[in-house]
């Protein structure tokens, strides 16, 4: 399954798919390009078949772009496998507050 997202009421993001360096780049396009109706954006991992580093660092991407237009991003239902990654890559700072 490819990568894709669901923004359909303005408050809540929907992420489903295979988020990885094959699927991030097309994704990131559609996102970069979307507009934060709110304050503050959910978004929601529980439909992520399987994320990698790329996924990862696209969703730090994310939260940075979404900051940058005064809007909080809170991630919800984070898989284990993008926790060890943020682990992993000392990112915890960046991403305690967004979880």
């Amino acid at each position: 399954m490819n990568a894709k997202f669901d923004f359909s009421d303005g408050s809540n993001l929907c992420l489903s798919g295979i988020l990885t360096r094959d699927s991030v780049p097309s994704l990131w396009k559609q996102i970069e390009a979307l507009d934060y109706p709110e304050s503050s954006i959910n978004v929601s991992l529980k439909e992520v078949e399987r994320i990698d580093s790329a996924g990862m660092v696209m969703l730090i991407h994310l939260i940075e772009h979404a900051k940058n237009r005064k809007c909080h991003i809170m991630l919800s239902f984070v898989p284990d496998e993008l926790k060890m990654l943020f682990q992993l890559s000392n990112v915890e700072s960046v991403i305690e507050k967004h979880i």
